[in-house]
Formats: C-alpha cells, structure tokens, sequence
C-alpha cells in the first residue's frame, strides 16, 4: 500500500495534510525515493491526503446507510417470539454461564459470554435452556430480544466501520455508502444479525480489525512511534483478539494483517528506507507484540473468565477428562464412582460415541457385501441403549489368578467373559466386516477360550497417561485403551456407518491399527452385581487444576471435535457455491402460518461481486503483461490505488475466502459472511476505480513522477459514477424487499409466492 517509515519519515508528517496538499521536502533523500520509489511514493501521498469530499458530505452519508442497517435489523426483532435455528445452541450457552453449569463447544468463549453478560445485567437466572427451535419464548420468558439487539447494535455497526474503512482509503462518499450499503441490506448478514448467533460479534470484529489497521498504516505513513500510531496498532491487536477469541476462523483475519504487516516490515528492510537494523528490530518487536502478544493474552483471559464462571458439574462433563470434571462442584462423576474389582460384571463403554460393548445370539454372515469371508463367529457390537447384552465379568488370566476383591489396575492384562452367552471376548487377523484393515472382534465358548485360543482372549486396559501405570480403575473416572495382547491393536467402534440388516443396524466393533488415536477410549460404566457395602458415595472435594493445563484440555477437545464434523448435512455448502450465494439455509418455519425464515445472501449483490473480483483480476493481468511489452495504459496514481487499498482488499477477501477449499469439515453459508463484508467494500471500491481517469500520460513509456506537487485527486467521472451506483443499489435493495418475508418470517407466502423465489437451488416450505 506504500513505503513505510522510520520516526523522521522522508514525506513531512508532523504536519497535518490540509487543502487536499501534500508538502514535499527537497532533500536528498525525498529526490532518491522519488527516483527509485516513485508507486510507493505516489500510494504514501494518496493516502495521506485529505478525503475527496467535504466531512458533512461523509457524516450525512455515513448517517444514512448506518440509519438503513439499523432499520432492517431492528424491525420486528421481537418477531418470531420462538426460538429460531442456532438459538438452540447460543441462547442455551448463555443460560449455562447464569447458572454456572459447565458446557462445552467447539467455539471460544468470548461472543457467548457477551450474550450472557445481557442476560446478567438484566437480572436473568438462565431456566430455560432453548432446548427445540419452535419453542415459544411467551410460555418460556428469557430476554431474547435483549439478546438479539445486542447482535444487531454490532450488526449496525460493521456497516458503520465499512463505511469510515473506505473513507480511509480516500474514497468518494458515495463510494463508502454503497461498500456500506451493500452488507446493509443484504438478506444473510440482516437475517445473522437479528438472531442470537455468534457471527454478528465476529463480523463486527473482523471490520473492527482492518480499520484499525488501515488507521494504524497511516499513522506509520506520517510518522511511527507517536502516540496515534501505538493507539491504532494496539486497537488493530485488541480488535484482532475479539475475533479469535468469538470463532477460531478468525485466524484468516490474522492472515489478511499479517499478509500486510509482513509486506510492510519487508519495506521497512529496504535500505531505501533510511533504517538501521536496531530501528527495524523496534518496528518488528513493537508489531509483534502488538499483534500477537497482546491478541494471545487477551484470548487467554476470556478462558480464564469462562473456567471461573462455570463451576459447576454440567452437560459438558463427558467431554473432559476425570481430572478436569474433579474441578467441578457437584460431579456426579465423584459421586457415582466406584473401584473397580475382579469377577464385577460391568458396562464397558465407549467414550466418543457414548456406545456399550454388546454382543448377542446372532453371528457375522460367511459372506460380506464385497465377497469376503468372515470367522462367522458372535457378533460384537456397539450399542447404545441399556441391555442385558451389554453385561460383562472382568475375568483375571491364568497367569494372574486374583481373589474376589483384588482390584483391576492400569495395565492388567484381563478377560472380559459376555454374561447372557457365557462367551469370551476375542479378537484375531480377520478383517472386519466394515473395514477390511482392522480385525474383527468376536466371542468363543469357555473351551476354546480356555485352550486353543487362550491367547486371543487377552486385552491389556492402557492407561491415556503413563503416571496413571499400576493406579487402581475406578467405573466412570478412568479412561484406557483396550489393546489386544496377541496382535497389538485397541478396540474401536464407530458410529459414521453402521452394520446392515444382519447386525441390526447397530455399530461394528473391531480392532484398530492406530492405537494412539483418540477415539480408541473406553471407560466401565457401572458395576451390575456390586454389594451394598461397596455401593457407597463417598464425598469428593473439588481439587484444584492449573489453569494453562484446563485451557489445553480444553483447546485440544475443542480443536478435535471441530476436526471431526465432516458428516453430510442437508444445508451444507461447498466453497464453490458461495461466491454466487446459491444455496442457503431453513431456520425457521410455522406451518398453521405457511410462514418461513430462510437464510439466503443478496443475489443481486453478491454476484456483483464476482463480477468485480473477477474483473480485478483481468485488470491486474492485463497490467502486468502490457508492462512486459513496454506499454503502460495506467497512470503510475491509478497503479498505485490498484496495488494499494485494491489489492489489500482482494488479499483480505481471498484469505477470508480460499482456505475453505481446505478444510474438510461441514461449511456453511455463514462462514462466507466475513469474505462477503470485505468483497462488499472491495465491489464499491474497484467501480470508483474504474470511473476515474486511470490513463497514462504517456502509453510508450513509464512517466517520471511531474514537476509540479501533485495537489488533488485523480479526475472521477462522477455523474456516470453516481449512475451505476444508483441502479446497483435499487436492484439490491429491490431483491432485498422482495425477499424480505424469508428474512422477518412475518408474512405468510401462497404456493406461487414461495415457488416464485425459488431462485437458483433455493428450496422453500411450502410450495405446493
């Protein structure tokens, strides 16, 4: 975007830009850069040039998109007074935080505890816990609309920030308005920010974020190190720290500032720079600490915040470990405990798919779907209800006869003898029905168990921690791995695909070869024949934890589970899809009414975008191979807006954008919402681009910079300017007023009149 500088910068800034000037020293070293940085001159004046339009013409623009947003997020945000979609989950999150119950989710806590924070001012207790969409807010009281203005307040606000993040880079008001106005009235981003979801917080910080950068780089372009400069650097890390601390997407945020600062810093170490290497250390220390340093500390404080509030045993207990739930008051995991002893009959269950160890009466068929064979031995399976097949005795072996009492310890070698067929369980180098690397699991009667194939009998209970060697087993608490003495591999099941007709649709079990993975856990649920005497709760004190050992345990269960939702769903979308918004999403509907809300992007605007994006990208090719040929049909100012404010633009919206091509887990259309907010700036900004006088003085030859001080901005064809973005606008906001019933739900659509938006493969409740 332009050269940066050290304290003393070559362009004058201790004084302020006025009358549309930029002054120009005459000394030695504002002649070198003339001469030898004549774009990252010509950007540097650009930008630290007073805006093209008087500060009333931007106040009264500014107040007019920013009064628009704030209309279509606030009309009927009582309406539905049901819950509506991810409601569910946030509004469920914030009763939790009232209640000081422990719940766990795969976002961080920041946003969530925002939302709660409402209900606390305003005296709310959390009973009701959100639990089906359609659930009347009438008969179930809780400040949801409240909790849903918060969402539109910082929804107003992002257009707010677009707006004054345009001004910053010297563009027309009218420009900022139609940036600003395109994620006004756009159907996603009023339909996100009206309900009590996460993504209005994250959106308002992702515009937070390159504002404050963009003040920040002009603050460096007058003079680095004064107080202005540290306040937009630290703004830019604070802001940057509400996005990762709202979803962990906001790590391509990250991206987009540290794309910039990594290009600026290499500026910087340009000897054209006048820097020493101990002043260019000082700029990358201060960045570094402004932006990652401070960012981290701030997201690790939101944690902190999270484990002092939720005190309490809750629905997230299952999901950590016994040492991290024996934090918390009242865990029924201390009280329900029990150790465990040889000859119990137990449940033995599995801890990611919440499945009991099962066999029963029915045998594995001789022949699978694909052709192979099997042992035909008893099937072993998961199982997710209470059944009598689910009842095991942990049996010692021959080599370690045990007395009635002994307890089982991590790293026992045991047997596990199946109750109700009195079989053993057994597991050996057969392929497993569903996946032909791992072993099948089956059980034998005694006498094969107890002679020929003994060995096959034999599991080890691996403990998860190796401090935890030799440690007695206690039902519930404890964790292991089941491993198989004679082939080295830990029991399994899943729940992705399940067995067909003839294992009844229940989970395969079998071994696998990846012993560390994660999802090889198992713990004993309870003891089916335990006597009274041991059947006794015995009162637990909360032990304390250290704090970065909770936030790891936390940060890893989060990161894994985020990993693994790579399941189909219904409204899923791929990244292709976005950029033209052509699927959305049902939140809602009321079918006595035949009303609907459905979550759908701007049609109009968002292919407006493409068409900019993609135009962008023709103009900078075209540049870059005329200039091979010595022909230069843009002026060296042009250029330097196209590479600059441009080009930091298109850099923000890719890096928001192209990693989902990455990422194998479910994608939604609101994960393109951020992508979408900088596009819209980028959409209003290329048009002005287009509209101004971009030629070259010269087309045969690369100009030197004019004689005369470059004063004002380059000639803007205004009235045709002003025309297109009169039209662009109407069509937006005409889409956005046709679309509005699928936006408000207020209003009850005919067959023809659902029929009728079907757009593209938009697919709507009733239509017939």
């Amino acid at each position: 975007m332009g050269l940066n500088h050290r304290k003393k910068s070559p362009i004058p800034s201790a004084k302020p830009v006025q009358n549309n000037q930029i002054n120009i020293d005459d000394d030695s070293k504002n002649k070198y850069i003339k001469k030898k940085s004549s774009y990252d001159y010509l950007a540097t004046k650009y930008l630290l040039q007073s805006p093209p339009d008087s500060q009333s013409t931007y106040n009264l623009y500014c107040g007019i998109v920013t009064l628009i947003a704030f209309i279509a997020r606030f009309y009927l945000i009582n309406y539905p007074k049901e819950v509506v979609f991810d409601e569910v989950h946030f509004g469920k999150f914030a009763s939790y935080y009232l209640e000081r119950t422990y719940f766990f989710d795969l976002h961080p806590p920041f946003a969530k505890m925002l939302i709660a924070f409402i209900g606390y001012i305003l005296g709310y207790d959390g009973k009701f816990k959100f639990d089906e969409i359609g659930m009347s807010y009438d008969t179930n009281p809780a400040p949801y609309i409240a909790y849903r203005s918060l969402n539109a307040i910082m929804g107003t606000l992002t257009v707010t920030f677009m707006f004054n993040t345009l001004k910053e880079l010297n563009f027309k008001a009218i420009t900022c308005a139609l940036g600003a106005f395109l994620v006004a009235v756009d159907n996603a981003h009023v339909t996100e920010t009206r309900l009590i979801l996460l993504d209005a917080t994250l959106i308002f910080s992702i515009a937070s974020s390159i504002y404050c950068f963009v003040r920040f780089y002009k603050e460096q372009l007058r003079e680095a190190f004064t107080k202005a400069w540290f306040l937009w650097l630290y703004l830019t890390g604070i802001s940057l720290s509400f996005v990762t601390s709202t979803k962990y997407v906001g790590i391509l945020t990250f991206a987009t500032i540290g794309i910039a600062i990594v290009f600026n810093l290499w500026q910087l170490f340009d000897i054209k720079a006048g820097l020493t290497l101990k002043e260019f250390s000082k700029h990358f220390l201060i960045r570094l600490h402004a932006l990652i340093v401070v960012p981290f500390i701030i997201y690790l404080f939101w944690f902190y915040v999270h484990f002092s509030i939720l005190t309490k045993s809750g629905p997230g207990d299952e999901f950590m470990s016994p040492e991290f739930q024996e934090t918390l008051g009242e865990s029924p995991l201390a009280r329900d405990s029990r150790d465990l002893n040889y000859f119990d009959v137990i449940t033995l269950k599995h801890l990611s798919t919440d499945a009991f160890l099962h066999s029963h009466l029915a045998n594995y068929p001789l022949r699978y779907e694909d052709g192979r064979i099997s042992s035909q031995g008893q099937q072993v399976t998961g199982y997710s209800f209470e059944d009598v097949n689910n009842e095991w005795e942990v049996v010692p072996t021959k080599e370690l006869p045990a007395k009635l009492g002994q307890p089982v310890a991590f790293n026992d070698v045991i047997r596990l003898r199946h109750i109700a067929t009195n079989t053993y369980l057994l597991g050996h180098d057969v392929a497993s029905p569903l996946y032909p690397t791992n072993e099948e699991i089956t059980t034998v009667p005694p006498e094969s168990a107890n002679g020929e194939n003994f060995q096959e009998t034999l599991f080890r209970l691996e403990p998860l921690n190796k401090n935890e060697e030799g440690t007695p087993i206690r039902t519930k608490a404890s964790r292991f791995r089941v491993i198989h003495v004679d082939t080295n591999v830990a029991l399994w099941t899943h729940n992705d695909v399940l067995l067909p007709d003839w294992g009844f649709d229940q989970q395969e079990v079998n071994g696998n070869k990846k012993i560390t993975d994660p999802e090889n856990t198992w713990f004993f649920d309870q003891i089916i024949n335990i006597p009274p005497e041991r059947d006794v709760s015995i009162k637990k004190t909360i032990k304390p934890m250290n704090f970065f050992r909770k936030w790891w345990e936390a940060q890893t269960k989060m990161f894994y589970h985020n990993n693994h939702l790579t399941s189909e769903h219904p409204f899923a979308s791929d990244p292709q899809s976005w950029p033209g918004s052509l699927s959305g999403v049902s939140f809602w509907n009321k079918d006595q009414e035949r009303k609907q809300i459905y979550f759908i992007g701007n049609i109009i605007g968002w292919w407006a975008e493409i068409a900019t994006l993609s135009l962008f990208c023709g103009i900078v090719l075209a540049d870059v191979l005329t200039r091979r040929r010595s022909v230069y049909t843009l002026g060296k100012i042009p250029r330097a807006r196209l590479y600059g404010p441009l080009m930091f633009l298109f850099i923000g919206w890719s890096c928001h954008f192209l990693p989902f091509f990455l990422m194998s887990r479910q994608k939604f259309l609101h994960h393109y919402l951020p992508a979408h907010m900088i596009a819209a700036m980028f959409t209003a900004a290329l048009i002005e681009w287009g509209f101004t006088n971009n030629k070259s003085l010269d087309s045969s030859k690369d100009e030197e910079l004019p004689e005369v001080p470059y004063e004002e901005h380059p000639a803007i064809k205004v009235k045709k300017l002003t025309f297109v973005f009169v039209i662009l606008a109407l069509a937006v906001f005409a889409f956005f007023i046709y679309f509005s019933p699928l936006v408000y739900g207020n209003v009850g659509l005919t067959p023809a009149e659902a029929k009728a938006r079907q757009w593209l493969n938009i697919e709507l409740h009733f239509t017939k």
